[in-house]
């Protein structure tokens, strides 16, 4: 009976479990805010139960989390990795105004922001006069519109919340790119946790009550005017099923306005916004931590951990071979024992270690050169399969016919009468009558034009006659798109810049990852330059050669596409800095100079000819020569800590 074989778990297996981990800490960090927003919400009539999380407080944390609990539950169903590539925002925005996505967001916080209004007014004091319905006169009751208020102004705000957080694209996953370790670089890894948030704090803050006090503006002078009848129609519907109200809809003449309750309007919407901010952050840079679990690849807990690391990085799903990508390159700079273990298992069914590493990575560079190559061309459709398995057969052809095929008129019809001399001069009298000469309105075109020109000749001037020709319409219409695309809010939604292009070029759509493309060839190169010293079978050096050959060819033809690729009419600019593409030539870049600086002794080993050395060297040395300015020191570990946050969201 053969041994049984150890399952091999997948990766997502660690995967999932660490991702669940760090939104289980954010919810944790959201509790927290919870609980302290519920302190301020307090009366403090009593020194033990206006604090004590056993008592009404810790229920009003409750509720308050639940508030927040379905921006949670959206964020992880949204969570996507790579920015949204698009040639200008505005396409963005026609790809994504519409859909079901966008919907369930704003949807998602505008219920978030009602749920916690409600909380709000619920837990003021009975002197501020915030309760939905007031008794008078007895046992009359009436609707209060001041509760109307304020319900209002949330979600507003929470719709407002909902558009800001589809527009900047906040479902994004930013994850890193491994770089060479330099000498006395720290470890930034323990910068990817709740000490930054520390940091965002008064960023985070201010944004709050920026957007809380613009939208309690606009709410208080222009927007709740249009809505009022509506809202107080709705309200008093819904209350009309508990209470004795009025059958009238009609508002009442007046308004509740005063300072007092437009003060309370930016207090409610600043705490509700602080906890949006502070989850999104925290979110972020959970998320943004590497995929270790004790200061160890995720992989590490399998049974199998490079069978778990190539079944994710093999995965069709885009996040978790971004995740394997990443920890492979952890492995190769900062785990030794890992990365010989790559070098030394070499009995699996399907390839050695490295050689599954090598396609697999190299495969994800060459998509790169693929994108570039089918560019501008139309895609092909793919053909359709047989329903069985069989070749597609043709449709039947009638077949061609020897003899001509029998009359089907009556033989037995009398035969057609002479032509008479009279139907020949009627056809002749027409024909006459119609080819020869012009047409009466062929005859008049030329005086119309005449003319027409002789009236243009006394109205307009010479100025206007050059503005109305092809040339001078064309110019007037140019000069109105140029005024309507440099204007600084509407205009950048329409142009298509060169940046923006050219990444959605060579990153590909809807969505371009660059830390995959990085991270891959870094593995490459690292592992490369580790055998060397690691590989006791010699596996990796057959391999090297195609991988010199592939980062110049993928370098060469980045750089010849990046400096073909054309301005738009639209780009104002005309500016061709890509920070994207620059970042990942940038990688290739470094990862090929670290190969020529360690297989060049070899090449001729290596059956590398001159021309292949020469070539790589001068991929790998342009970058110094387009830029001297790059060739700076490499950036300190807050600067490095800080690329996720700060990079530009689409």
């Amino acid at each position: 009976m053969p041994p049984a074989v150890a399952r091999r778990s997948p990766y997502k297996d660690f995967l999932q479990p660490a991702l669940q981990r760090r939104f289980a800490s954010t919810a944790g960090v959201l509790l927290a805010i919870s609980y302290v927003e519920a302190l301020t919400l307090s009366s403090w009539s009593s020194l033990v139960w206006s604090w004590l999380p056993l008592g009404l407080p810790g229920l009003r944390t409750l509720v308050i989390f639940g508030s927040i609990f379905p921006i949670i539950i959206l964020r992880i169903a949204h969570a996507h990795i790579g920015i949204r590539t698009s040639n200008s925002p505005f396409e963005t925005f026609c790809n994504n105004a519409i859909s079901f996505a966008t919907l369930e967001t704003i949807v998602t916080f505008a219920f978030s922001a009602w749920l916690f209004s409600q909380t709000y007014l619920l837990s003021t004091p009975d002197e501020a006069n915030l309760r939905w319905v007031t008794h008078y006169s007895g046992d009359r009751v009436r609707l209060n519109e001041r509760a109307l208020f304020y319900t209002m102004n949330l979600v507003v705000l929470g719709i407002v919340q909902g558009v800001l957080h589809v527009a900047l694209d906040f479902d994004q996953m930013l994850l890193g790119i491994v770089r060479p370790r330099r000498e006395g670089e720290a470890n930034t890894q323990s910068l990817y946790s709740f000490e930054r948030l520390g940091e965002w704090a008064p960023v985070l803050v201010v944004r709050a009550g920026v957007l809380s006090i613009a939208v309690a503006l606009a709410n208080y002078v222009l927007v709740y005017h249009f809505f009022r009848r509506s809202a107080w129609g709705w309200a008093m519907s819904f209350f009309r099923l508990f209470y004795n109200l009025p059958k009238t809809n009609i508002p009442p003449s007046q308004a509740p306005w005063s300072i007092w309750m437009l003060g309370r309007s930016m207090w409610a919407g600043f705490l509700l916004t602080l906890l949006w901010y502070f989850g999104d952050m925290a979110f972020r840079l959970q998320l943004g931590r590497p995929p270790l679990k004790n200061n160890q690849p995720l992989s590490a807990e399998s049974k199998d951990p490079n069978g778990s690391l190539l079944n994710g990085l093999k995965s069709k799903k885009s996040r978790i071979s971004a995740f394997a990508v990443w920890e492979t390159a952890l492995i190769a700079r900062d785990f030794d024992v890992r990365r010989a273990g790559i070098f030394e298992d070499i009995d699996r069914n399907d390839g050695p270690t490295w050689s599954q590493v090598y396609v697999t990575c190299l495969s994800m560079i060459k998509e790169i050169e693929q994108r570039i190559d089918n560019y501008g061309k139309p895609p092909t459709p793919p053909p359709a399969p047989p329903a069985n398995g069989a070749p597609p057969q043709q449709p039947p052809q009638p077949p061609t016919r020897i003899v001509q095929p029998p009359r089907s008129d009556d033989v037995w019809a009398p035969a057609p009468a002479p032509k008479s001399v009279r139907n020949s001069v009627g056809k002749l009298v027409i024909n006459l009558a119609t080819s020869p000469g012009k047409p009466p309105l062929g005859a008049l075109v030329p005086e119309a034009k005449r003319r027409a020109l002789e009236a243009r000749e006394q109205l307009l001037s010479k100025e206007q006659q050059e503005a109305l020709t092809s040339d001078g319409l064309s110019a007037m219409a140019r000069g109105v798109m140029d005024r309507v695309l440099s204007t600084p809010t509407v205009g950048l939604a329409f142009q298509q810049l060169f940046g923006r292009r050219l990444t959605t070029a060579v990153l590909g759509r809807p969505y371009g990852e660059l830390s995959v493309y990085a991270n891959a060839a870094y593995v490459l190169s690292r592992l490369a330059v580790c055998s060397l010293t690691e590989d006791a079978y010699g596996k990796v050096q057959r391999d090297v050669p195609a991988i010199i050959r592939t980062f110049t060819m993928v370098i060469k033809k980045i750089e010849r596409f990046r400096d073909g690729f054309p301005f738009h009419w639209t780009d104002l600019r005309r500016s061709r800095e890509c920070p994207e593409v620059e970042e990942l030539l940038a990688a290739l870049k470094d990862g090929l100079g670290e190969l020529i600086a360690a297989f060049g002794p070899f090449s001729t080993d290596l059956r590398l000819t001159r021309a292949d050395m020469r070539l790589a060297r001068e991929a790998a040395e342009q970058r110094q020569a387009a830029a001297p300015a790059e060739a700076e020191p490499a950036r300190d570990a807050a600067a490095e800590a800080q690329r996720p946050e700060m990079r530009e969201l689409r």
